[in-house]
């Protein structure tokens, strides 16, 4: 007992054997080294190395020597080991401890805008780049916080500060408890970012599109900052000093992992991705960005749907990622992708261990668990000389388990932090489970059962003979002190409790005091009978559980597979040419590679899939020239009047149910338009509805940009309220204003780079600053990117038409534009086209003077009209949209067709590719049961590049399929939270439609929306 005692004595000395070196001595020095030999243990020295009946040295806090047989120096404290197993201390990649909480960032309507940084001194104009922060120099030790994460088995954090787009550097921190001098691995570890702009006061970005667009502009800044001497910036120059560090990315989704990655390709760059754990729903362009992740382990919870009403607040996407977010690890690594595993975004620490083995069940090998949570995450930090792995010279940081580290009922017992000594739980406890003679004075004699787990254990009290009971209570032990309450209710005294200590004799013994209900005490023994005899486990050979599988896009109606292209003939149609032909009948269209093949009579068939369409009608499919669908966290950058650098192609939505929506309605092109919240807002991006692609794979190949303008009261915010006066313009004469010093300050800094490119001597000259504001609005100048404006009112029409004669840019088209029919001429003579609708009016003052008529007048002044849907309703309608130009001014119907197909198609100056049945051209078509211009038509098939993304006969099945799939996976949750799992309210959420005006007031927080 003396020697237990000396060694506990000696160990708990760990944690004052360390000494700050430049600190000054306040007494006698105590400089003991701490000499530990771990002996007999099973020692997990990495993921690939194990060594049965080990040695581990440990001196001056380091691992002086692993290994088996090896020799124990003098003056060491030997601790035996044996049954037990050592592991590496876990490393977590993605924390915040010990940073102080960020403060909450309060949104309001009634708050004036701010424009640019109210952080004083020399630092960036946006408050959301910081990049000056440093974890190192606000880090404190949280010795509570230190404790939770040590007890999950954690060792050493990288913490990260989480706020802002540029957030600065972390640091790789120990979980030791003395001074943040001697915790601290390394002081800078990364350079970190995201897309959330955190608690920056700076109204911009207040979109997804603005985030990305202000990081490029950050990077580009940076580098012209190198070789500049205009000023001094002290956010610039860390951004650059940050450079050589790693980068860890911090998104939400797998999109935002393609948005990221886009920017690193751009700038040359290899993010570290920490993510929101859906990669395994796109897991082939996941591992083609060839970088490395951080892969959080916060499964959803099953939803309670028992109440069939609550079950329709549930998407089929949130279900499906219930089920299959457990197998992300797995598939990642199934896949080769180098991850870390964080604890980070768990609701609980208790979480961390329960979610790991669920992860393990669903596939993840114990080997890949281990190296994700050492090894993986000390490289990519750069600490893998210090941690990670228990090999000679490293930090003393590393478990003792009572068996394999991932196996269920394993317990760590420490966790060694630099050599200090942290107990877990109490090491060589005595198993107190079994059945024993339970007598109680007064009361007599009964069978005590205790079971459950080591530290959890059940209690289950019977007595037979003629007063029989069966009851359930409860046991808890404290070292070797043990209370235990039970209620015998066929016994008057009702309540028994019962306090007393563990005699370790053999066999175990408990005595002690017994109160009951009345307040009679009395002593009382439990001694064992039959020790505790665990039951043959057969789960070593678990079988994965039976999952659903990843569709794609992932949400209802996806594809398990992505459709391919096919080789058709359609038979016997009749057929809308939209070229000199007009409308063919009886004739067949023959479709292959994605293009039309052919058009004629008794086209042979060949190996194509024939399609009889007698009765039919095949169109090219239709296009929407203005449309605001599939596109994530804003549709509006409208905190500045002029935000041309924005991007609707960096935000593209693929998985917007819209789109499989508008394929029904037999639309297959759409122009995606930045919303009209300023004068001049964001590029625009032109998608085919290729349903289950990728937002890269939708995008128009080839096509020429165009950028959004915009008119009247959203740009002079009318409607914006009192607090939001500040920004310019105000009135329609600061429109104006606007668009001349837009292109006065485009035309001086087009001429600025002239002069730069022709100089021949570029020695001593400094580039211009790369300004992708004024980038656009030079295209413009130079006709490679086109205009469209959002535009009612015929004076400023007119007042625009003027500024683009003067500044010397051309306008393409005229979105809206209500009041065409009064300024056609003029915009006929300038080649401006009119993308307008059919019969809205009378919905604000700006459409006052609208009429129905309008598309009529402005065709017959010789305007290159369009019908656009301005609405996600709308456009599953256009083809109806089309046919009111036929009701309202006796249009041909072949003419009024064109105004959703061919002339969108001109407009957008893509009519060498769609827009018309030729051959040679993209086979973008549509068979209808009906004219399409009827009410009564409907889209049969749709084909994109040949591919059929949506067919009526299909649908009527995946919609069957669908209810069958929703109804498998309500059962499984119902059977989960039975099962006794926890569970989450369903909670409504309306799917935003956004228009021109949709402001999204805080894009952040639908990072991690679900669709």
């Amino acid at each position: 007992m003396k020697k237990l005692l000396l060694l506990f004595f000696l160990l708990g000395f760990a944690s004052f054997l360390k000494a700050q070196e430049t600190y000054p001595v306040n007494g006698s020095a105590d400089f003991r080294t701490g000499q530990f030999a771990f002996i007999n243990a099973t020692i997990v020295v990495n993921a690939d190395q194990t060594i049965l009946n080990g040695v581990l040295l440990i001196k001056n806090n380091k691992i002086e020597n692993v290994g088996s047989g090896l020799a124990i120096p003098k003056g060491y404290v030997v601790v035996d080991l044996k049954g037990k197993f050592i592991y590496p201390s876990l490393i977590d990649a993605f924390s915040s401890y010990g940073l102080p909480e960020a403060p909450r960032q309060s949104f309001s309507f009634r708050s004036a805008p701010v424009f640019t940084s109210t952080k004083e001194g020399a630092y960036n104009w946006n408050e959301a780049i910081r990049p000056e922060m440093h974890a190192n120099t606000i880090f404190n030790i949280d010795a509570k916080k230190a404790e939770d994460l040590k007890k999950s088995g954690f060792g050493t954090v990288n913490t990260i500060i989480k706020d802002g787009i540029a957030r600065g550097t972390s640091v790789a921190v120990t979980l030791a408890t003395e001074s943040p001098n001697l915790v601290i691995l390394k002081g800078q570890t990364a350079a970190n970012y995201s897309f959330n702009k955190g608690n920056a006061k700076t109204n911009y970005p207040a979109s997804l599109m603005g985030a990305i667009a202000l990081i490029r502009q950050t990077y580009l800044d940076a580098q012209w900052y190198k070789s500049q001497n205009k000023e001094y910036n002290i956010s610039l120059d860390e951004f650059n000093q940050q450079q050589s560090l790693p980068q860890i990315f911090e998104v939400g989704n797998w999109e935002d992992i393609l948005r990221a990655n886009k920017i690193a390709n751009e700038f040359d760059k290899k993010y570290i991705f920490k993510s929101g754990g859906d990669e395994y729903q796109r897991i082939a362009d996941i591992k083609a960005t060839g970088a490395k992740y951080i892969i959080p382990l916060n499964f959803p919870k099953a939803f309670d749907v028992e109440d069939p009403a609550d079950a329709k607040s549930v998407t089929y996407a949130q279900m499906k990622n219930w089920e299959l977010a457990p197998t992300n690890p797995a598939v990642m690594e199934k896949a080769g992708v180098d991850f870390a595993i964080t604890a980070a975004d768990l609701e609980s620490a208790k979480d961390f261990w329960t979610n790991i083995r669920i992860a393990i069940d669903n596939g993840l090998s114990v080997k890949q668990a281990l190296k994700s949570l050492t090894e993986a995450p000390a490289k990519m930090l750069g600490i893998d000389g210090m941690v990670g792995t228990l090999s000679k010279g490293k930090e003393a940081n590393f478990l003792i388990t009572s068996d394999s580290l991932f196996k269920k009922g394993n317990i760590i017992f420490e966790n060694w932090v630099q050599g200090q000594r942290n107990i877990v739980a109490q090491m060589d406890v005595k198993d107190l489970r079994g059945d024993y003679n339970l007598v109680i004075a007064g009361i007599g004699a009964m069978t005590m059962k205790v079971g459950g787990t080591v530290g959890a254990y059940d209690l289950n009290i019977e007595r037979t003979g003629t007063d029989s009971v069966k009851v359930k209570g409860t046991l808890g032990r404290n070292g070797d002190l043990i209370n235990a309450f039970f209620n015998l209710k066929k016994n008057p005294t009702g309540d028994i409790r019962l306090s007393g200590y563990l005699d370790k004799t053999n066999p175990i013994t408990f005595k002690g005091d017994a109160i009951t209900a009345d307040g009679v005490s009395g002593k009382w023994t439990a001694t064992l009978t039959t020790p505790f005899k665990d039951k043959e486990k057969k789960d070593d050979a678990k079988t994965t559980p039976k999952l659903g599988t990843v569709v794609y896009p992932f949400v209802a109606f996806g594809n398990k597979e992505v459709p391919k292209q096919e080789t058709v003939l359609f038979k016997n149609a009749t057929v809308w040419t939209n070229e000199k032909e007009g409308i063919l009948t009886n004739t067949d269209v023959l479709i292959e590679n994605g293009k039309i093949k052919s058009i004629g009579k008794n086209l042979s068939a060949g190996n194509a899939k024939v399609i009889d369409a007698t009765g039919k009608h095949l169109t090219p499919g239709i296009i929407d020239e203005h449309s605001h669908i599939a596109a994530s966290r804003g549709i509006n950058e409208g905190t500045q009047a002029v935000t041309s650098e924005v991007r609707i192609g960096d935000v593209i939505d693929a998985e917007d149910i819209d789109i499989y929506r508008q394929l029904a309605g037999g639309v297959t092109t759409s122009h995606i338009l930045h919303g009209s919240a300023n004068p001049i807002g964001g590029q625009t991006q032109l998608i085919k509805l290729r349903w289950g692609q990728t937002p890269e794979e939708m995008k128009f190949a080839g096509w020429e940009g165009f950028i959004k303008f915009a008119l009247g009261e959203n740009v002079k915010q009318s409607n914006a309220g009192d607090f939001n006066s500040i920004r310019f313009p105000q009135t329609r004469m600061g429109v104006e204003q606007v668009y001349v010093d837009a292109f006065t300050r485009a035309k001086e800094y087009k001429a600025a780079w002239a002069s730069y490119n022709s100089a021949k001597n570029k020695s001593g000259l400094t580039a211009p600053r790369k300004d992708l504001e004024l980038d656009a609005l030079v295209e413009i100048l130079n006709d490679t990117r086109h205009i469209t404006c959002h535009s009612y009112v015929q004076s400023e029409i007119n007042m625009l038409m003027h500024v683009a004669d003067t500044m010397g840019f051309k306008i393409n088209t005229f979105t809206h534009i209500l009041e065409g029919y009064k300024v056609a001429d003029k915009m006929a003579a300038r080649g401006i086209a009119g993308s307008t609708f059919s019969d809205w009016w009378a919905y604000k003052m700006e459409v006052w003077d609208a009429i129905p008529y309008n598309g009529k007048l402005m065709h017959d002044a010789g305007v290159l009209v369009a019908f656009n849907s301005d609405d996600a309703e709308m456009a599953r309608r256009l083809n109806q949209e089309a046919g009111k130009a036929v009701k309202y001014g006796k249009v041909s119907e072949e003419e009024a067709f064109k105004f959703v197909t061919l002339n969108p198609a001109k407009m957008l100056h893509i009519d060498n590719k769609v827009g018309s049945l030729k051959a040679g051209k993209d086979a973008d078509v549509v068979l209808w049961s009906d004219n399409p211009l009827s009410v009564y038509a409907k889209a049969e098939k749709t084909f994109v590049d040949g591919v059929n993304y949506w067919d009526l006969d299909k649908d009527a099945q995946k919609q069957s399929d669908l209810k069958k799939e929703e109804g498998r996976l309500i059962q499984k949750m119902i059977d989960s939270k039975n099962g006794g799992s926890r569970t989450q309210r369903p909670t409504f959420t309306r799917p935003s439609l956004d228009t021109c005006d949709t402001i999204e007031e805080d894009y952040q927080t639908k990072a991690n929306s679900s669709n």
